[in-house]
């Protein structure tokens, strides 16, 4: 293999690619690691994470875990679930950063990532794994934090991925959920500061924390974009509402249906961030998606129909937790936590962290199914409801 021809024909790449590019992109140049990593030479340091990322396991259970409905939608494969809700947000990335000049590869880095952390059943084992974890004195669980654990110290037998830092920022700080009508990029966090918001956050405290580049505002505001239009959908497939139910001024200035929702607020949010070092929606989209959101949550994130499975899995998962702890404490090679998981980690991940933590980790990586044969196999049906 000619290397120095693979050497030369990538630096032109790299100089012609970012003629392309937005004054406020970030330049492939930019990238960089905590720890040194060789380059193929064929693909730019925010391809190659997008690409770790495709090929890690963490990325291949996104399609067996729950977005919103997780025991209603047993009978209806075509709801949406964490896989599915991450391509949409890859998608939407792309569109808007192909028409504001952004860097594409470290748009889809992102998002491809950004939901590696969550646990099985959607935000109802979030709040059930978060409580336990508090009790156990390891601090609040948080998804946007559990996914960059996931590309720093879980994947790849322990060692992680060595992911750029933009990515792994842009991964953390992609929190669709907070609403912002304008996102503006904090450009000078460093590696100190994560570190500082993951200690405020795992300790119950706040903070306006926002991605280091107009990459990743581009992810955050998509997250929303992304699930707002789609769980209604989902709850009219699962006869949970009737699109009658949608307000009328929200839908009448979004849209009715998701592919409506779409359109309207990816064109705002192109319209009004062109040419600009920011992320936004115009004030009127902005004030009837946010009414939008607040109309999702009582009518399905809040619905009893969706939640009647949240006191099963509280139960369940503070008995998994102990009986995880108790095999490691009492080391139990035959547990599962033991023969898929730690046995297969480097003993550097061992070292680094407690038992209750790799117990967090352990369940938090669980597909919806895995976990319910893991309920089976310690409790007897029905025993926990």
């Amino acid at each position: 293999m000619d290397r120095e021809k693979f050497i030369k024909l990538f630096n032109e790449f790299v100089v012609r690619s970012s003629e392309h590019y937005s004054e406020f992109a970030c330049k492939n140049k930019e990238a960089y690691r905590l720890k040194p990593d060789d380059n193929c030479f064929i693909r730019t340091e925010f391809a190659i994470d997008r690409d770790r990322i495709l090929h890690s396991g963490a990325y291949r259970r996104y399609q067996g875990k729950t977005q919103v409905f997780s025991f209603t939608n047993m009978f209806d494969e075509e709801t949406s679930n964490r896989s599915l809700h991450t391509t949409y947000v890859s998608q939407i990335s792309r569109t808007i950063a192909n028409m504001l000049g952004l860097n594409l590869e470290l748009v889809e880095s992102i998002a491809l990532g950004h939901d590696l952390g969550h646990t099985p059943f959607g935000h109802d084992g979030e709040v059930a794994l978060s409580k336990i974890c508090k009790k156990a004195g390891i601090g609040a669980f948080h998804h946007n934090i559990q996914s960059l654990h996931v590309v720093d110290y879980i994947s790849r037998k322990g060692k992680g991925l060595n992911l750029t830092f933009q990515v792994r920022d842009g991964i953390i700080s992609h929190d669709g959920e907070v609403h912002n009508q304008i996102i503006h990029p904090q450009r000078d966090k460093t590696e100190d500061d994560i570190k500082e918001y993951i200690k405020l956050r795992k300790e119950g405290g706040k903070q306006n924390w926002m991605p280091s580049t107009l990459e990743g505002c581009v992810v955050r505001i998509s997250d929303t974009i992304a699930y707002i239009g789609q769980d209604i959908e989902d709850a009219i497939r699962l006869k949970i509402m009737d699109r009658k139910e949608i307000p009328k001024d929200c839908a009448e200035h979004l849209g009715y249906t998701n592919s409506e929702i779409i359109d309207t607020l990816v064109k705002t949010v192109i319209l009004n961030s062109h040419g600009k070092d920011q992320v936004a929606f115009d004030e009127e989209t902005s004030h009837y998606l946010f009414k939008l959101k607040k109309f999702n949550y009582q009518r399905i994130y809040t619905n009893k129909n969706v939640k009647k499975a949240q006191e099963r899995i509280d139960r369940s998962m503070e008995v998994l937790f102990e009986q995880y702890l108790e095999d490691i404490r009492e080391n139990n090679s035959k547990s599962k936590i033991f023969l898929q998981f730690l046995n297969r980690k480097d003993k550097s991940y061992r070292e680094k962290f407690s038992d209750p933590e790799v117990v967090r980790d352990f369940i938090a990586t669980m597909t919806d199914r895995y976990y319910n044969e893991e309920v089976k196999s310690y409790l007897l049906p029905g025993s926990f409801y």
